[in-house]
C-alpha cells in the first residue's frame, strides 16, 4: 500500500464508493500492519473497514483510529481477514 492508502472515516459518513476513483468498496475486517514515524510495525487483526479494490483505498473509522493510537502512523499493509473467508467458505 502506498503512503495515500489510508482514509480515516466515520461509519456515518462512509459513502458506497471510493471518493478518489468511484470504485466499489469492499466492506469487510482486514488484517493491518501500520507503520509509525519512528519506523516501528504495529500489527493488528480484524479491523473494520472498506477497501475500494481498483485503488487500494482503505477506510477505517477515525474513532477506531485514535482509540488504537494509530493517528501518527500509516497503514503499509492490509488484507482480508482469512476469518471472514473461512466463515464465508462454510
Amino acid at each position: 500500500m502506498d503512503e495515500h492508502a489510508i482514509e480515516y472515516t466515520s461509519e456515518e459518513t462512509q459513502a458506497e464508493s471510493c471518493r478518489f476513483c468511484g470504485g466499489g468498496l469492499l466492506t469487510s475486517v482486514f488484517d493491518t500492519s501500520f507503520r509509525d514515524t519512528a519506523a516501528e510495525e504495529r500489527l493488528f487483526f480484524a479491523i473494520p473497514g472498506a477497501l475500494c479494490v481498483p485503488c487500494r483505498q482503505l477506510y477505517v473509522d477515525r474513532q477506531l483510529i485514535g482509540i488504537l493510537g494509530l493517528s501518527e502512523s500509516q497503514c503499509t499493509f492490509a488484507i482480508q481477514s482469512d476469518r471472514v473467508l473461512r466463515a464465508g467458505a462454510a
